[in-house]
């Protein structure tokens, strides 16, 4: 069984179960980041630890890549994911697919020193396909993949962000 078969075999299992019991979609992803030298962050989620850092220039350690890093890599591997779940669902053999993210930003607004947003000016990204597919059936298969991309929904749509704070302090209170 070449691996696209099984990915169309398990999409094809996920649909059904999806569509007779459509509660089983629902769930919420937690991670936890923890501060751990300086600017350094561990970050958990599951059997999961990732770490994240900045550049010595700005106080990090350089211990690990960067937020922007990892959110362009949730972007980009979201995309490419979702667009050999789809080619493996629709038969359109992929010999390779590679995407490319680009994010344009302004530091300055993370330094307080920029009137423009903290979050990127502009993001573009490129989908390379390998394939002897047609070019009607690989633009198809992109078109249902990316309205079906759960991070090109957040890079696209705002998203309503609740902030809750905890406070845990030595001193007593008066």
């Amino acid at each position: 069984m070449t691996s696209q078969q099984k990915i169309k075999e398990a999409v094809g299992r996920s649909t059904k179960a999806l569509s007779l019991k459509p509660s089983l979609g629902l769930d919420t992803g937690v991670s936890k980041t923890r501060i751990t030298n300086g600017l350094s962050c561990e970050i958990t989620e599951g059997k999961y630890k990732l770490i994240a850092d900045m550049p010595e220039s700005v106080g990090g350690n350089a211990s690990g890549p960067t937020p922007g890093v990892y959110g362009r890599a949730a972007f980009g591997s979201c995309l490419a994911i979702g667009y050999m779940m789809q080619a493996s669902a629709l038969d359109v053999k992929i010999e390779s697919l590679e995407v490319e993210v680009q994010a344009d930003y302004d530091d300055g607004a993370l330094f307080g020193t920029s009137s423009a947003p903290p979050g990127y000016l502009e993001v573009r990204y490129t989908v390379t396909v390998e394939s002897d597919a047609t070019e009607d059936e690989i633009l198809r298969m992109i078109d249902i993949a990316d309205k079906r991309s759960p991070y090109l929904d957040v890079f696209r749509r705002q998203q309503k962000c609740t902030r809750n704070v905890n406070i845990i302090s030595s001193k007593m209170s008066s």
